[in-house]
């Protein structure tokens, strides 16, 4: 059951992006769903809001990009705790980083044996 919580709860935040750059009169990119949704992210995980949506979807609302802002805000919010206001700084750059290297590293194998034309 699980599974089929993550499918949905993904394929539901992945709709709304979809349907924001179809529907909507201003031209957005995905540059700008991306923003949104990191932003977004972090906004709902600091009121709270993002943490039952992981519980119920597991890695369908952590592995998009919404994800990555609600774990930023996490680890900021766990370092303030922690370290006052100097965890402010250091927080978010610490929960993400294992996730921004892991993208780093698979990108550039990627690259290596793949041969990408640009």
């Amino acid at each position: 059951m699980s599974i089929v919580m993550a499918f949905i709860i993904g394929g539901l935040i992945c709709l709304v992006g979809q349907l924001i750059m179809d529907l909507t009169p201003y031209k957005v990119t995905p540059a700008h769903i991306l923003v949104g949704f990191v932003t977004g992210g972090a906004i709902l995980s600091a009121l709270g809001l993002y943490g039952p949506l992981v519980k119920i979807g597991g890695a369908g609302a952590t592995i998009p990009i919404s994800g990555f802002g609600h774990n930023l805000a996490q680890g900021t919010l766990e370092a303030v705790q922690a370290k006052g206001l100097l965890g402010a700084f250091s927080g978010g750059v610490t929960t993400g980083a294992v996730g921004i290297a892991a993208a780093v590293i698979f990108g550039f194998c990627m690259a290596v044996l793949f041969n990408p034309r640009g």
